[in-house]
């Protein structure tokens, strides 16, 4: 067996130039796409839990005898944007977040929270 010697300047070195530079260029944009999608979806996780902490607050806020309009401060201060409704059901008040997130211009993740709490300010 021999082993075959590539010279300087052969066809089969030349053939193979500007591949390396191809297939960064293919590649790279999957890899952005991939980094900001990551990205996004931990914001919405981030916010997720921003939600569902301020949901637990309002509905111990109500608990405690508050208005509504207290509840709505808390959740629209945590998480701007966020629609809230509260319901009362035996000795529990409950809360119920939600915002609709957008993740770019093509994906909307709706996220909901929901928190409830002892009702002894009645």
């Amino acid at each position: 067996m021999r082993a075959l010697r590539v010279a300087r300047g052969s066809p089969v070195r030349s053939r193979d130039r500007g591949s390396v530079s191809a297939e960064l260029a293919l590649a790279l944009p999957a890899v952005v796409l991939v980094m900001l999608l990551g990205a996004g979806v931990l914001g919405a996780a981030s916010r997720h839990v921003a939600l569902q902490d301020a949901a637990a607050d309002a509905a111990r806020l109500l608990g405690r005898g508050e208005g509504a309009d207290a509840a709505h401060r808390v959740v629209g201060a945590a998480v701007p944007g966020a629609a809230v409704s509260s319901s009362r059901s035996g000795d529990l008040v409950c809360v119920t977040a939600s915002l609709d997130l957008s993740i770019g211009a093509l994906v909307r993740v709706p996220l909901r929270a929901s928190s409830c709490a002892l009702d002894g300010g009645r």
